[in-house]
């Protein structure tokens, strides 16, 4: 099986450059950027397996960002980061279409394992949606 492509979207830059290192050495391949319309854009040139989304960023948010993705790229499966514990946001994010919600600081196995489960599902989907199957659940 190919590596996981993952698009981490997070303005805080720190967190963004360890967890992507923590996520290269286990082998994915990732992208990161710093904000939602920089996601959109990336998306758009280099799609990939799984974003990670922070929910609480300047500019566009990390709903209005999951909004759009699921507008345009309909099977991404996206998983929510916050800091912030905020039960409203994790099931507003949720009923957009967000894969999962963690809390930051992340425990790297956790995110790893939700990054495999969301990819399986999007690969998954996309075949249901390749065969004209019913039932893919989004």
């Amino acid at each position: 099986m190919e590596p996981i492509s993952v698009l981490i979207v997070d303005d805080e830059v720190e967190f963004l450059e360890t967890l992507a290192k923590r996520l290269r050495k286990r082998k994915l391949v990732v992208n990161v950027v710093t904000s939602g319309e920089a996601a959109l854009e990336k998306l758009l040139a280099a799609p990939v397996d799984v974003v990670v989304l922070d929910v609480k960023m300047p500019g566009m948010s990390g709903l209005d960002t999951l909004r759009e993705i699921k507008k345009r790229h309909a099977l991404m499966e996206v998983i929510m980061l916050t800091g912030h514990a905020n039960m409203e946001v994790a099931i507003e994010g949720m009923d957009i279409g967000a894969f999962d919600y963690l809390m930051k600081p992340v425990e790297i196995d956790q995110l790893l394992y939700k990054i495999q489960d969301a990819r399986k599902k999007k690969a998954l989907n996309e075949k249901s949606d390749l065969l004209g199957t019913p039932g893919r659940s989004s």
